[in-house]
């Protein structure tokens, strides 16, 4: 089986206001074939700094069902270690929560294969954020 990059994020949600409002756009996602989920952990830190975390296939019905996770199909593989839970709590405020998702890019799986065929090897790689091409492009633009 050929598996495209893994990725992971982990998304913030200070005051605790986890709406379920991403679920749609990670269900098209999902749906479509572009990433498939391989694991989702949701992470709170209460105002004490005490944290609590579950996996995906851990949420009650009724809440999986009021935040629309049920409509997203995934696995809740247990990839994520306690070390991670650990490091992701870090990043959080007080009184907040987080999303910590586990995908792989389901689109570049076939040229992940190709460059292993090749004898290639990834040496780096990484993110540019949004903000960042904004203002290369915004420069390239002027000049």
């Amino acid at each position: 089986m050929d598996i495209g990059p893994v990725e992971y994020l982990v998304i913030s949600f200070p005051g605790n206001k986890f709406s379920g409002k991403i679920v749609p756009a990670l269900a098209n996602l999902v749906e479509s074939g572009t990433v498939r989920i391989l694991d989702l952990v949701f992470i709170s830190k209460d105002a004490d700094g005490n944290v609590v975390s579950f996996e995906y296939d851990e949420l009650e019905a009724a809440v999986e069902e009021a935040l629309g996770y049920d409509a997203i199909d995934g696995e809740a593989g247990g990839l994520v270690s306690a070390e991670d839970i650990e490091g992701a709590a870090e990043l959080l405020e007080p009184s907040s929560s987080a999303a910590l998702l586990v995908w792989e890019d389901v689109w570049a799986a076939e040229l992940a294969a190709a460059i292993r065929d090749a004898d290639g090897e990834l040496i780096a790689g990484g993110r540019i954020s949004p903000e960042s091409i904004a203002y290369a492009l915004a420069e390239l633009a002027q000049s």
